[in-house]
Order: structure tokens, then C-alpha cells, then sequence
């Protein structure tokens, strides 16, 4: 197993940072990770604001309900989808621009995001850093917007929580493989059982971490799937001018 390999299946979700700061070098090293990854037709719609200024910081926490984890850490990075910048391009080339007005469009940008998020993380931890990738930013999106200036057709979709570890924690179980591996065609026939065993074994974790409020991973669920647990997105994106009514 090489490096690269240890590091992405030994990753954990950490929530307790040492004050030092990220060296300039290290944070330029990631967000380059982030700028070489691909990108739907090349269209780089993908922007991100990197927050180091504590008050901001702190403000962001309280924005994501309370996380005290995101004022700890010594940078948090903001993953944004910017229609914005290719717009300029293609009014640039004598187009309109109408891919921010579909599902693809919005569907697209997830998945760059989600790219461009996931070599953050690789090389955050390469250099020894703790992370956490933080999707409630979406739960006051009109107050992240206002706070980091985003114009129209930009939208906060995940930040990134890193910053050297404090208190580490073990790895954390998943369902097995089968629930995440088809081949050739899907197959869900073993996930009733699965699920039951993840379950167990989910509840023995919390356990031995002496978190008596731990969840199993069906009641977790259950208590946040039931609704849609950020409703602002919707109408925030559609004042951002970003649809998905084509």
C-alpha cells in the first residue's frame, strides 16, 4: 500500500485543532490540489474563499449553528460554485449563459466541488493536518453569502475545517463494502443485514469513545433524512439566479 493509499483510507473526521497556525506554504500546496483538479468542459466553476480572521471565523461557526471546532482550527475554506466567472467568459465570447438556470448545471457543480474538496483533504492530511468537511454551511446560506460577499450566481456549497490535531480520535466504522461496491449491475439484497450489523457495531464505537448520545447509524438517519434539514438552500439559489427548472 502506498502513501497516497494509507492516507485516504485512514481518514477520519477530526474536531479538536492546536492554535498554531497553517504555514503559508502548506495552504498553497492544498489549494493548488484544489486548483489542478478537473472540471466539467474545463469550465472551472469552482471558486474558493480561504477564512483565517478569527471574528470571521467565529461568525461562520455561529452561521453553521455552532460548530466551535471552525473558530478553533486556524483556516477554514469555503468551496464555492461560481457561474459568476464563467459567465464573464462567455459574454466574453458573444454567448448567454444559461447552464446556472438547470439540474445538470447545479449537478455538475457538485460533483467539481466534491473534487476539488477531496484533494483539499488528501493533501491537508499529507502534511499531517486534521480536517472536517462542513455541509452545514448551507444551513444560513444568505448569511454566508452577505459575509463572505458573494455575488449572483455563486453559492457556498461546503466548507473545509483544517488545522493541526489536538485530541485525535479512532477510526470511525463503515457499512461493509457490499452496501457500497457493484459489480456490474446494483445489487441490494445483503443491505438489510448489513445495516443491522452497522448498526451494532456503529453504537459499540460511541460506546468505547464514552458517547452515551451516540446513534446508530439507522436512528441518525432516520432523524435527519425525515426533512429537508437545510430549506433555505432552495430559495437562497434561486435568488443567486442559480435554477434547476431546465
Amino acid at each position: 500500500m502506498n502513501e497516497t493509499i494509507r492516507i485516504q483510507h485512514s481518514h477520519h473526521s477530526i474536531r479538536s485543532y492546536k492554535p498554531d497556525p497553517v504555514s503559508d506554504a502548506m495552504l498553497d500546496a492544498i489549494i493548488e490540489a484544489a486548483h489542478h483538479a478537473p472540471s466539467s468542459m474545463n469550465a472551472q466553476e469552482i471558486s474558493v474563499v480561504v477564512v483565517r480572521e478569527p471574528e470571521r471565523k467565529a461568525k461562520i461557526a455561529e452561521l453553521c449553528g455552532g460548530q466551535p471546532w471552525i473558530a478553533q482550527a486556524p483556516v477554514f475554506i469555503i468551496v464555492v460554485v461560481d457561474f459568476n466567472k464563467t459567465e464573464i467568459g462567455v459574454r466574453k465570447a458573444g454567448q448567454t449563459q444559461v447552464i446556472h438556470e438547470s439540474m445538470e448545471g447545479l449537478l455538475v457543480a457538485g460533483v467539481d466541488a466534491g473534487i476539488a474538496l477531496g484533494n483539499m483533504m488528501v493533501a491537508a492530511r499529507s502534511f499531517g493536518l486534521g480536517i472536517v468537511p462542513i455541509g452545514s454551511i448551507r444551513r444560513n446560506p444568505q448569511g454566508m453569502i452577505d459575509l463572505l460577499g458573494l455575488p449572483p450566481l455563486t453559492f457556498p456549497l461546503v466548507g473545509l475545517v483544517m488545522g493541526h490535531i489536538d485530541n485525535d480520535v479512532p477510526l470511525k466504522p463503515r457499512l461493509d463494502i457490499c452496501t457500497y461496491r457493484h459489480d456490474e449491475q446494483y445489487d441490494a439484497s445483503g443491505f438489510a443485514e448489513a445495516i443491522d450489523k452497522y448498526d451494532s457495531r456503529l453504537l459499540e464505537y460511541w460506546k468505547q469513545l464514552g458517547r452515551s448520545e451516540g446513534l446508530s447509524w439507522s436512528q441518525n438517519l432516520g432523524n435527519n433524512l425525515k426533512q429537508v434539514y437545510f430549506p433555505h438552500v432552495k430559495p437562497v439559489a434561486a435568488m443567486q439566479g442559480l435554477l434547476n427548472d431546465k
